[in-house]
């Protein structure tokens, strides 16, 4: 009673009688702290109407919802009343309805070949026997013999003949050609034979014609023995034994050493890289029937060249060498795969500045090759540094175009056959003249 007497001693008549009545129940009960406060703030609230929260009126009139019900049934009357079209645009329709029409049958022509392509593709999933057609034997067996890899040894070899000191013999050249590059078909289909169940595995070799069953594994058998024997013949009884010998131990090495280590050790590559360097040396032996040094250079030059060539090749690779299951530096040892593609990127200047000093070449051979070596060696730096497939790609793509080169700047750089000859005369001459002081 006094909590109320004190409000109308105050002068707040203005109160509702919901606050009043809230106060008159509250005498009656214990009044807590919170429950002051909720009156108070109910008191402000009421008494100031600035505190509370009051709607905006909307700027336009609303209009009732009878009249846009009234609205819509007029603008649908609207829309059924149709215009009758003129006459001056009736080509203009026709036109478009001519091209709707077109459109009709494309999209049913479409949902039409749908079904069949699906229809297909199920049928593509199902096991096929596929048979062989001649036309595409030629293809399917140079696949098989890896033709460009085999263009590749092939194109070594003729250099490897082109640098011996020797006068040119065209009938030995056709010969040695053509007995290495049958025995590289043989070698490269008798790989593939082996490792069909690993090359399915691999997105680079999974369309390869043993994996797609393109031909029989027999057939493929058959090639490499049509392909071997005969090479290996005619660069024995052709050429001469010791680069039929040569021949016949790059089949073996390759095929019998090289294929399975690649799924048992990382001394594949170097294995590998032996195989590479023989074919040069193979044309040189065809041309002078010894192993001379010039032979072991150009082999050595092969050899140095292959690693910075295949590891960068590798590099990229490296998913699919681990899928398939084979053991590669890029993939088991990569900080090793650049630090060998460096050192012998390195290696090919030392090997070039030996080829005049073993007076196979002239001392302009190591100047004018010096800038492709630095440039090589400097992208196998950068393959050392970086250990990204964009410096692994610059690389493998300079050594595509390095080799040729090299060998074609050293053939350029050959010495000639009269400078040797007068050179041996000199030394015969001074030998004989040494004899004859010697004698009494």
């Amino acid at each position: 009673g006094l909590f109320i007497w004190h409000l109308k001693k105050t002068g707040i008549r203005q109160v509702p009688c919901q606050f009043v009545h809230l106060c008159r129940v509250a005498n009656d009960r214990l009044i807590t702290f919170q429950y002051f406060n909720f009156l108070k703030r109910m008191y402000v609230t009421q008494y100031n109407k600035d505190l509370s929260q009051q709607a905006k009126p909307k700027s336009d009139s609303v209009a009732s919802p009878f009249r846009e019900s009234q609205q819509l049934d007029q603008e649908k009357k609207v829309i059924h009343k149709i215009i009758p079209i003129s006459p001056v645009h009736q080509p203009l329709s026709k036109t478009s309805n001519i091209n709707e029409l077109r459109e009709m049958k494309l999209a049913a022509e479409i949902e039409g070949s749908a079904t069949p392509l699906r229809a297909e593709s199920k049928e593509e999933r199902q096991w096929k026997e596929m048979k062989l057609r001649l036309d595409d034997l030629p293809g399917i067996l140079a696949r098989l013999s890896k033709i460009k890899l085999t263009a590749l040894v092939v194109c070594t070899a003729s250099a490897g003949f082109a640098m011996a000191p020797v006068p040119f013999d065209l009938t030995c050249f056709l010969l040695a050609s053509l007995g290495t590059g049958l025995a590289s078909c043989a070698a490269n289909s008798i790989n593939q034979f082996f490792e069909v169940p690993f090359d399915s595995n691999m997105n680079r070799t999974k369309n390869r014609p043993l994996v797609r069953g393109q031909i029989s594994p027999l057939l493929a058998v058959c090639f490499a023995a049509s392909c071997g024997v005969p090479g290996i013949a005619l660069l024995t009884l052709g050429v001469n034994p010791l680069t039929g010998a040569l021949g016949a131990f790059n089949i073996f090495l390759y095929t019998c050493c090289y294929t399975p280590m690649k799924r048992m050790s990382i001394a594949n590559t170097w294995v590998g890289a032996v195989v590479g360097a023989i074919p040069p040396v193979m044309g040189w032996t065809a041309a002078t029937g010894s192993l001379d040094a010039g032979a072991l250079l150009l082999g050595g030059i092969l050899y140095s060249w292959q690693f910075p060539h295949f590891n960068a090749l590798s590099w990229g690779l490296r998913e699919d060498y681990s899928r398939g299951g084979y053991c590669m530096m890029s993939v088991t040892h990569p900080g090793l795969c650049r630090r060998v593609a460096l050192r012998h990127c390195v290696a090919l200047i030392g090997l070039s500045t030996v080829a005049p000093v073993l007076d196979i070449t002239t001392w302009t051979f190591p100047i004018i090759s010096l800038p492709i070596n630095l440039y090589i060696s400097y992208l196998g730096f950068r393959f050392y540094r970086d250990a990204d497939r964009s410096s692994s790609r610059k690389l493998f793509f300079c050594s595509l175009w390095h080799l040729p080169m090299l060998l074609l700047v050293m053939f350029s750089c050959k010495k000639s056959l009269l400078e040797k000859e007068e050179k041996g005369d000199l030394h015969g001459g001074s030998h004989s003249r040494a004899m004859e002081m010697r004698l009494p």
